[in-house]
């Protein structure tokens, strides 16, 4: 299990190295649909898969009420939304950050970002190996258009673009440690696995609908890819949706 968890951050940190392949303008032309597939990925696996599991677990093992586990998926949204909140103060006060050069805003936020996606991976995996497997992929998902965001910014910042993507590399590594600390210290807790999975779940669900969802709404884009955008969205949630099902029959 911690194999799987290491080859699943590592993997995670790879992504960031995802400006070697993207570069130019085509970037911005396929990144319209790798956003819609993340926000459609993260929604499925939450409620698919991350939900139900903890919900669950928190049921069978530890007599929890299914409502009240919900109450733990209500705090990992509020969590994310602290988390996210406290960067724009901490950083932009009451001047407005659009447009500013966030180079080390940019790679202090990745560092911890990454951190807590391989504590969140670790979770997942411990409390069922497809459940990790899902929780790599949905992270993977958002991770691909977020690096090449912050690459972006890295290069508007002024980084030349050899030290940008390591940089971007090097702040992606903490997932490692994160999947590693999280390894030994969720699997000493293990009762508070179902507990770390439902909060993960909100912490995807505010991402999905806070961060990545508005991205999809700007109408600077042709009708063209509006539609497309749209069609992705819905078919990854549906396409997930009917593999989760034949699993879990099958599991």
């Amino acid at each position: 299990m911690l194999l799987a968890i290491l080859a699943s951050t590592v993997i995670i940190s790879l992504v960031s190295l995802v400006g070697l392949f993207l570069m130019g303008e085509h970037v911005k032309r396929w990144l319209h649909y790798l956003i819609a597939f993340a926000a459609g990925t993260l929604l499925a696996v939450s409620f698919f898969d991350l939900i139900p599991e903890a919900l669950h677990e928190l049921e069978e093992s530890l007599g929890f009420h299914a409502a009240d586990g919900l109450l733990f998926v209500l705090i990992g949204i509020v969590l994310f939304f602290l988390i996210e909140r406290f960067i724009h103060w901490h950083h932009c006060g009451k001047e407005d950050c659009e447009g500013k050069p966030a180079g080390l805003l940019i790679l202090t936020g990745d560092f911890v970002h990454n951190f807590l996606d391989g504590l969140l991976i670790a979770g997942a995996y411990l409390l069922d190996f497809r459940t990790g497997v899902l929780a790599t992929i949905s992270i993977i998902a958002h991770e691909i258009p977020q690096e090449i965001g912050d690459y972006s910014v890295l290069l508007h910042a002024g980084y030349p673009r050899r030290r940008a993507l390591l940089l971007n590399f090097y702040s992606a590594l903490s997932a490692i440690a994160g999947g590693a600390i999280g390894y030994f210290l969720l699997h000493s807790l293990g009762s508070i696995i179902p507990f770390v999975v439902a909060v993960t779940a909100g912490g995807f669900i505010y991402i999905a609908l806070a961060d990545i969802v508005p991205a999809l709404h700007r109408h600077d884009k042709e009708e063209r890819v509006l539609v497309t955008e749209t069609l992705i969205f819905l078919a990854t949630m549906a396409a997930f949706y009917f593999l989760l099902g034949m699993a879990s029959h099958a599991h």
